[in-house]
């Protein structure tokens, strides 16, 4: 089977919570390299403030009452004690799940994705390989362990995957942004621009692909396309320090002073700690003739 939840026998809003959250985690690799500030290798799912998540977890848990070898229903409530940032609970719900189907790809791909998340990972490149031979075709399982594999240094075996995961699902953005952050990593930044251009053509609405083809962009010194992928980035997300900062390199490569500086001034304003918006107002302050340096 090649979703991540499985359905049968929950409510409606709880499949809607399972694929949101499963979705959210699954985009865990999907940060762009060379990140100025952030020490984590990937996306934390949002809390959930609306109070959804514990309904459905209650929900779920009167269906594991009356259905208790409902391998589904655990693999679903496991998503929801994710969403809720609950990770050992989620895990324990994979685990009763597996134990109750040993063949559920989905199963294992959402453990996998929670022992991420909760640093062990190890155990989830583990799961993410019994994903994969549970069900060869688990698109999510290829490109969440070529995610952790990208994170590790280990380059060619996550390229491997993700162009599989492309020949299975050519319509994904998801595989051609990190095939992308691969490439990026190697240094092989015209050919991260292609798979940022399909990530990009494939869904135009988020804002990470475009950042990370700025990067590569910045790295061939094509600054008036990085600095319009940053406008377009930020268009979705203005409070990413990072394309703020990137932005400004951007400007102040193409010898444009003051929009360097508004740039990292907003960089530094959303965090002070951005290492690239600090060195470039240093540069500011200094002078910019060390950049060329």
């Amino acid at each position: 089977m090649n979703n991540v939840i499985g359905w049968s026998r929950v409510t409606p809003a709880a499949r809607m919570l399972g694929a949101t959250v499963l979705a959210a985690l699954s985009l865990a690799g999907c940060d762009t390299v060379s990140r100025a500030t952030a020490t984590r290798q990937f996306a934390v799912v949002e809390a959930d403030k609306s109070g959804a998540t514990e309904v459905n977890i209650a929900s779920l848990s009167d269906v594991i009452q009356r259905n208790p070898s409902d391998a589904a229903a655990y693999n679903t409530r496991g998503a929801a004690y994710a969403r809720a940032g609950n990770f050992d609970s989620a895990i324990a719900d994979f685990t009763k799940a597996i134990q109750l189907d040993p063949n559920s790809a989905s199963a294992y791909g959402n453990r996998a994705l929670a022992y991420r998340q909760s640093g062990r990972n190890d155990a989830a490149l583990q799961d993410f390989t019994k994903a994969v031979a549970a069900d060869p075709n688990y698109t999510a399982a290829y490109i969440g362990r070529a995610n952790l594999q990208r994170a590790q240094g280990n380059y060619e075996a996550a390229y491997s995957d993700l162009s599989q995961a492309i020949r299975l699902t050519p319509e994904s953005a998801e595989a051609y942004h990190a095939r992308g952050l691969v490439r990026q990593a190697q240094g092989q930044h015209r050919s991260a621009i292609g798979d940022f251009d399909a990530a990009i053509d494939r869904n135009p609405f988020v804002a990470a692909p475009y950042a990370a083809r700025g990067q590569s962009l910045i790295a061939t010194n094509q600054y008036d396309k990085a600095i319009e992928d940053y406008n377009a980035a930020l268009n979705v997300n203005n409070k990413d320090a990072d394309s703020w900062a990137y932005r400004g390199l951007a400007y102040e490569k193409s010898n444009r002073r003051q929009e360097a500086l508004e740039s990292y001034q907003r960089a530094v304003a959303i965090d002070q700690g951005n290492a690239i918006a600090k060195q470039g107002l240093g540069r500011m302050q200094g002078g910019v003739a060390s950049l060329f340096r």
